[in-house]
């Protein structure tokens, strides 16, 4: 029996590129669908806040799908758990936001809410913590009030911080997918 590894395998040493190199359309295609879901979130003023979400849950379903597949794809799954992870948890995203919408956008804005507290703290520790070897470290301190600052407002008034927030997730899903993209066209430079 040959113990030869496939040429999908991820080398011993960690070297995933060819890999990723291999599948780079995959990395194209959640790109695309991060782009469509940001472009459809601002071209339409007058959505719902249910339909949104709705395309949250498509979005994060579609991403999560893409994620596993090019998790599997890859041969070795073992140097990828990370990336199925992301696709399990893309996947249970988006199906409990098609079964509970309304839970699904007051989970994610008190979610979203307590993680930028936390960021917030923790930045302002780490600031005070580095500031006799870093200098502006007051930066840093100031990102983190403004964090807490932010987490405050979405808990306070969850309605025009839900609208703003709205506007946030499409301008980060279109930069994220215009990222994701780029990078797919360098990986696919490496492709064999």
């Amino acid at each position: 029996m040959s113990t030869a590894p496939s040429s999908a395998a991820v080398p011993a040493g960690g070297l995933i590129l060819p890999v990723l190199a291999k599948y780079w359309w995959l990395i194209l295609l959640r790109g695309i669908v991060a782009i469509i879901f940001g472009v459809l979130a601002f071209a339409w003023p007058g959505i719902t806040l249910i339909t949104l979400i709705l395309f949250y849950g498509a979005f994060a379903l579609a991403d999560g799908v893409l994620a596993l597949g090019h998790a599997i794809m890859g041969g070795n799954v073992g140097s990828r758990w990370w990336l199925a992870l992301v696709g399990i948890a893309g996947i249970a995203a988006g199906l409990v936001t098609f079964l509970m919408p309304g839970v699904t956008a007051l989970v994610l804005l008190i979610f979203i809410a307590c993680w930028a507290i936390a960021l917030g703290i923790f930045q302002i520790i780490g600031a005070i913590r580095l500031r006799k070897e870093i200098d502006n470290e007051w930066l840093i301190g100031l990102s983190g009030a403004l964090s807490i600052l932010i987490g405050i407002i979405l808990l306070v008034a969850p309605g025009p911080a839900i609208l703003g927030l709205i506007w946030l997730i499409a301008s980060c899903s279109i930069v994220f997918g215009i990222m994701l993209v780029m990078e797919a066209f360098k990986l696919k430079k490496h492709a064999a």
